[in-house]
């Protein structure tokens, strides 16, 4: 299973919505035209999806799976206009709210706008900010979620809220103009603090082809150019395609600053289904969690990525949090590992592939 896929047994929202649709509150329309933001699930959408639907996800995991099952898949914003929109909020609300935004501008007169989201996961306060943008709601609730939705009417639309809201989500500098980032990816406005200190313990005799797992906006491959002036091609995978063309920027601006001739390649990549292969290091600070649940196993499956990504007596540097049960895959995977440090409830680890190939 990919990193971040769901069945309808671990998707409540899922559920709810479908649950909702599939009682008629409120009605699919009869056009069958249908707009889904951040679109995931797929044994529902099978029965209640028709040609005209239109399905926007930015995560390879699950874009990969809509695309499989034939399903029309975009990630670009479009002025194309339709009688619905549905959309799984995420938690972080400046995304969340440019969501609804969207949702409102590509919505036709006198359509309706569809969301759920769990009660533990910012439901009340989702619910809430779509009303102040859109007007009255209706509710339905389900397996632990609201659904919420409104046909908004002309004078329902807070016109001054829409225009500050579509850009909550856009590009932006963060630490002081050294990087950019937006809001809704992974530590966002931030250096997360695994990555930190894996940063902090990168060798300096790295060299050759490296690839960064997981890369997000790019910190850990900036410190790589940094740190590292022996590395001679530099290949990010990420999952969220938002933060590739960020990392790209992030990156490049390092490699300038430098004065470094450095190739460099973004791949918008789902590392469970495997990697180029010939690296010779890999570095990653990889997911460990979906919705807040500890997903051991994502971990475990870089790991083998890595190990198969990598020439023979090639290494990988990972950082994980303390408490994850990393060391039988490392074992079965790598000839050595081994502890740099702890600190901070985070573990640096190397492990090097043995000569056999």
């Amino acid at each position: 299973m990919s990193a971040g896929s769901s069945t309808l047994s671990n998707d409540p929202p899922v559920m709810a919505l479908a649950h909702a649709l599939g009682q008629g509150s409120p009605a699919l329309p009869a056009s069958g035209r249908v707009l889904f933001l951040r679109a995931r699930g797929l044994e529902i959408w099978r029965t209640l999806a028709g040609p005209g639907w239109s399905f926007v996800q930015p995560f390879k995991p699950y874009a990969d799976a809509l695309e499989q099952a034939g399903m029309a898949l975009s990630t670009e914003k479009s002025n194309v206009r339709f009688p619905m929109a549905l959309v799984l909020p995420p938690r972080q609300r400046e995304e969340a709210r440019a969501l609804f935004a969207r949702a409102l501008d590509q919505l036709e007169p006198g359509g309706t706008i569809v969301a759920a989201m769990p009660n533990a996961g910012g439901a009340r306060g989702g619910a809430h900010d779509l009303e102040r943008l859109a007007g009255p709601l209706q509710h339905l609730s389900k397996h632990k979620c609201r659904v919420f939705w409104t046909c908004p009417e002309t004078l329902d639309i807070d016109q001054e809220l829409l225009h500050e809201w579509r850009h909550l989500d856009a590009p932006r500098p963060i630490l002081d103009g050294r990087f950019e980032s937006q809001p809704g990816l992974f530590a966002w406005d931030r250096i997360d603090t695994a990555s930190a200190l894996l940063a902090a313990h990168l060798p300096m005799d790295i060299q050759g082809r490296v690839a960064d797992l997981g890369a997000g906006w790019g910190y850990l491959s900036a410190e790589i150019v940094r740190r590292c002036p022996r590395v001679n091609a530099l290949d990010l995978y990420e999952a969220d395609q938002r933060a590739l063309p960020l990392a790209r920027r992030n990156v490049e601006r390092v490699i300038k600053a430098t004065g470094r001739t450095l190739e460099l390649a973004l791949h918008w990549n789902d590392v469970e289904r495997g990697l180029k292969s010939g690296y010779h290091v890999v570095v990653s600070n990889h997911p460990f969690h979906v919705d807040r649940a500890d997903r051991p196993e994502l971990g475990q499956a870089f790991i083998r990525a890595a190990a198969s990504a990598l020439k023979p007596g090639g290494r990988l540097l990972m950082v994980a949090n303390r408490h994850l049960p990393y060391e039988s895959t490392l074992h079965e995977c790598f000839n050595t590992s081994r502890v740099l440090v702890e600190a901070r409830g985070f573990k640096v680890i190397e492990a090097i592939r043995g000569d056999r190939p």
